[in-house]
């Protein structure tokens, strides 16, 4: 299946949700305890998914809300620098600071993130922040599950899923589970639905499906039927190393292997996994081609050191698939 969108709209993708700081520690094989420098980039999965499309050409646009400091001016300038809109990016003026993340590299397959989301400023985004004609000018809006986590920021998503509803503009969600937010998986479970239930394009790994299911006896086939049932037309579920799996409205399934990689770090790589399948998605490529897109976008991330700076171009995404199959 090649999925069609609008052609006439300002915005290729549009992005709702988290924008913080990332604090990446720049001494590997330590533990966070012992690790005594970081270098700081802006995070946040949609903010480093429109970073990400952005990069890729993408027109691409962000509602959110960072703090007025110097951190949410760092987040904020950013964004404008790699070609991100942030017309609709709002400043806190209560007080509350942007969220910071830092993560610890203790080898390729140890590592870790340390979250502060105490009452931060993207989860105060509120409903009145999100303007119906800004969502109408884009080809797909795209929700993640963090900004579901606490109010005023989850109705704030349900507010912008309701615009684009009326708008006719489809829905991507990419499940984005942090536990450190939530109260329990149950309470996470019960928005993840919701929010997946009104999706055209739900993203995910087999473990955070786990948590929209609240069960960890469902098959990627009954996960996907059941979302297929409601307004989901393609399922996409990501089992790390062993590759993604595409479940179509029409029943079709498609499998696509993961590319190796020189692994620095595991995070990142869901963020640039959906950038580049929404890219590939956006500009006319069958679902399998989307799927090895985004594939080869998080064998290049996860090989550097950051996420947002770390997002490669269309140029090295393709070099990268073609020395793929040139290996082969």
């Amino acid at each position: 299946m090649t999925m069609t969108f609008s052609t006439d709209k300002r915005f290729d993708l549009i992005a709702v949700g988290r924008a913080c700081i990332d604090l990446n520690a720049t001494e590997y094989n330590r533990p966070m305890e012992e690790t005594m420098t970081f270098s700081k980039y802006v995070g946040g999965s949609p903010a480093n998914i429109a970073i990400g499309s952005s990069k890729l050409g993408l027109k691409t646009g962000f509602i959110g809300k960072v703090s007025d400091d110097q951190h949410g001016r760092f987040i904020q300038s950013y964004m404008e620098k790699v070609g991100v809109d942030t017309s609709q990016m709002v400043k806190d003026t209560e007080g509350h600071k942007s969220g910071l993340t830092f993560t610890e590299i203790k080898s390729p397959k140890e590592c870790s993130i340390l979250m502060y989301r105490t009452d931060v400023a993207d989860l105060n985004l509120r409903p009145e922040d999100v303007s119906e004609g800004y969502i109408a000018q884009a080809k797909i809006l795209l929700i993640s599950g963090t900004a579901l986590a606490k109010s005023p920021s989850r109705e704030a998503v349900f507010q912008a899923v309701d615009y684009a509803k009326r708008q006719n503009v489809p829905i991507a969600f990419e499940l984005d589970y942090r536990p450190y937010t939530w109260q329990s998986e149950e309470e996470t479970s019960v928005y993840y639905k919701w929010a997946a239930e009104q999706s055209t394009i739900v993203i995910g790994t087999r473990d955070e499906y786990n948590i929209l299911e609240n069960s960890e006896g469902n098959s990627d086939e009954q996960t996907a039927e059941a979302l297929l049932s409601s307004r989901a037309e393609l399922v996409i579920i990501k089992h790390g190393v062993d590759g993604s799996i595409a479940f179509e409205e029409d029943g079709t399934i498609t499998h696509a292997k993961a590319y190796p990689s020189n692994v620095l770090k595991t995070f990142g790589a869901g963020d640039s996994y959906a950038s580049a399948f929404l890219y590939a998605l956006l500009n006319g490529n069958s679902v399998r081609e989307a799927l090895q897109f985004g594939g080869a976008s998080a064998a290049i991330v996860v090989s550097k050191h950051s996420s947002s700076e770390a997002m490669p171009t269309v140029e090295e995404i393709k070099a990268l698939l073609a020395q793929h199959e040139q290996s082969v």
